[in-house]
């Protein structure tokens, strides 16, 4: 697999605290983002690692950031009588609080390397709209501006990681293909919560299938080095 580099994008996707484990108890368990993928934060160090390496050879990093404002569409607390993994009216799926503008949760992880990012792409922010792809809001129809961003920089080839797989790394990655961009996911920079119950599985399984690539990131150094 061979790639320009300076046509080149590495999306992050969401490399936040309300979906990383803030810190391990004393019991071992851990505590931390309200909404936080298992071992999330592991996902970070071959993302810092791919935008060092590609700023160096003259490409390009975007970092999309989950931006709610209180009382979002998407929280459960937002509907009465609703839990967090349960739908609203619309099949907007709910979730705990999270990623609130301002608050700790929604700040970059402590980790995350963001002054490689070029662009920082905020989504969610409109009230009554959420947002998973980094492309589109979820009406599909609401563009973030991402890909005329793209287009104007001449990027081909669009590298994507980050939290989490079955949600905000699969509909970009959708996007990303369907918009024409060559799409690969770095196998080991990406986690999911597989909620529902075999959401990742089917999320990978239709990536594969619409052609997109997963590569693990050492392969993908080489490329870029």
């Amino acid at each position: 697999m061979t790639f320009n580099a300076s046509r080149t994008l590495l999306l992050e996707i969401d490399l936040q605290n309300d979906f990383c484990p803030a810190y391990t108890l004393p019991s071992g368990e851990n505590s931390g983002g309200a909404l936080a993928v298992n071992n999330g934060q592991a996902v970070i160090p071959p993302l810092n690692a791919l935008a060092a390496a590609l700023c160096a050879k003259g490409g390009w990093v975007a970092a999309t950031q989950d931006w709610h404002p209180p009382g979002h569409i998407s929280f459960a607390s937002s509907h009465a009588g609703k839990k967090p993994g349960e739908t609203a009216d619309g099949g907007q799926v709910l979730w705990p609080e999270h990623c609130v503008q301002g608050a700790r949760g929604a700040d970059f992880h402590d980790s995350f390397e963001a002054k490689y990012a070029n662009l920082i792409l905020r989504k969610g922010f409109r009230m009554g709209l959420d947002s998973y792809s980094a492309f589109f809001e979820n009406d599909r129809q609401t563009p973030t501006g991402l890909e005329g961003w793209a287009r104007f920089l001449g990027i081909d080839t669009v590298i994507i990681g980050g939290l989490a797989t079955d949600y905000c790394v699969f509909y970009s990655a959708m996007d990303c293909k369907r918009l024409g961009f060559a799409t690969i996911i770095a196998s080991d920079a990406v986690l999911g919560v597989d909620i529902p119950e075999g959401s990742l599985e089917g999320a990978i399984k239709t990536m594969k299938e619409a052609g997109i690539i997963f590569a693990p990131s050492k392969d993908l150094l080489k490329d870029i080095l």
